[in-house]
């Protein structure tokens, strides 16, 4: 595999490698499960959960994904270059004050969470001189964003006001789509069912990653899967059926015999029981790597674990490599924190999190490198500096 190299021709020290082949095939798999009618939109927030949303977002355009939804203002305008102007992008929180010509002026499709942004983007309207796309957020019960239902009401009785909106769908977000065994959304759902009756002729949106595997249902007219696209499982109660999207992997800086009673890391927390070799790698909490990845979490060379020992410093951690066969590690050699044998949601277990928070708090340490099964690497970003 070609890997990425920083200025100068060093290699960096941590490499994430992404999978677009695995992304697409997630996609096409979720879209395999839903009504001829639904479309299936890609929630890219974040960075697409910290994978870089330009090369995902090009990678799901590319199988026919045409609505793109991220969180903030300033998502949608980094996105922006990367797509055509054909592509929806989708702001999920809304328009900040005073972002409106922005967004006007970049093509965003702004979701609407209040009566007073609903007033603004149609006063927009009116100066611009012609109808602006929009979409509007109900709340159905998880108290978070979107109109309430007397605001829903209150729409509807004074709807004449916000003329100059082009309404492509309204939605809601169900809180507990990965606990089916909960009333919530069926609950949720219900609600949701109702409230739209005020938005008449548009197309619905209520299901996420794991809404899209509650049934036909709960699909509507778009769905909008995050999570599951980087092959987090929507279904946590049964096996993942997405592929794995991820590997991040890390080289030993340096290795050390130590005897019993010596003491590992930052406040001695780990004492020796008896002779150890340890590995000292180059990732840190500065890196994601929370510090409860402390004496909970492992690191694996070719199937063993290396449980990690010490606490966790800001740009590395020990781990403890005794176990292994003599000369089996060396300094400058990789070994894997996601891949094949720790699965992104297995080591969100580990260290009593969730897949969401662990790919989001990644660092720019790493080199990124994205590949395609039949391409291989396809593009590479170095790492915007390496710590030791």
């Amino acid at each position: 595999m070609q890997v990425a190299t920083k200025a100068g021709g060093r290699q960096a020290a941590s490499v994430l490698t992404v999978d677009l082949a695995a992304i697409r095939s997630n996609y096409r798999r979720l879209r395999a499960r839903l009504k001829p009618q639904t479309r299936c939109g890609a929630v890219v927030k974040a960075d697409a959960y910290g994978l870089g949303a330009a090369a995902v977002s090009k990678a799901l355009l590319a199988e026919g994904c045409e609505t793109f939804f991220v969180a903030l203002l300033d998502e949608g305008l980094a996105l922006r270059p990367h797509l055509p102007a054909s592509a929806t992008i989708a702001v999920l929180n809304g328009l900040p004050r005073g972002g409106e010509s922005e967004c006007v002026a970049a093509g965003l499709l702004p979701v609407l969470n209040s009566l007073a942004q609903i007033e603004t983007w149609s006063a927009c309207a009116r100066q611009a001189g012609h109808m602006l796309p929009a979409a509007v957020q109900i709340d159905s019960g998880m108290n978070r964003l979107g109109l309430m239902p007397r605001e829903v009401a209150r729409y509807r009785e004074t709807r004449e006001r916000y003329a100059g909106l082009d309404l492509r769908f309204v939605m809601s977000h169900l809180a507990c789509a990965d606990e089916p065994e909960k009333e919530a959304s069926a609950s949720q759902r219900d609600a949701f069912a109702r409230l739209t009756a005020s938005f008449p002729d548009v197309p619905r949106s209520l299901a996420n990653s794991s809404g899209i595997f509650l049934g036909a249902e709960y699909h509507y007219d778009l769905v909008r899967p995050g999570a599951a696209l980087y092959g987090i499982n929507p279904t946590p109660a049964s096996p993942n059926p997405m592929r794995p999207a991820v590997r991040l992997t890390t080289q030993v800086v340096q290795l050390r015999d130590i005897g019993a009673g010596d003491h590992v890391g930052y406040g001695w927390e780990f004492r020796a029981p008896g002779t150890m070799r340890l590995a000292t790698l180059s990732i840190g909490y500065a890196d994601g790597l929370h510090r409860a990845f402390a004496m909970r979490g492992a690191v694996f060379l070719d199937g063993h674990r290396l449980p990690v020992v010490g606490r966790v410093s800001m740009d590395s951690l020990i781990v403890d490599a005794t176990a292994l066969p003599e000369g089996s590690l060396a300094p400058g050699m990789e070994v894997e924190i996601i891949g094949s044998a720790q699965p992104v949601d297995d080591l969100a277990t580990a260290i009593d999190t969730i897949g969401y928070e662990v790919l989001t708090s990644l660092g720019r340490r790493f080199t990124r490198v994205y590949r395609d099964d039949a391409a291989g690497p396809v593009s590479s970003q170095p790492a915007e500096s390496v710590s030791l």
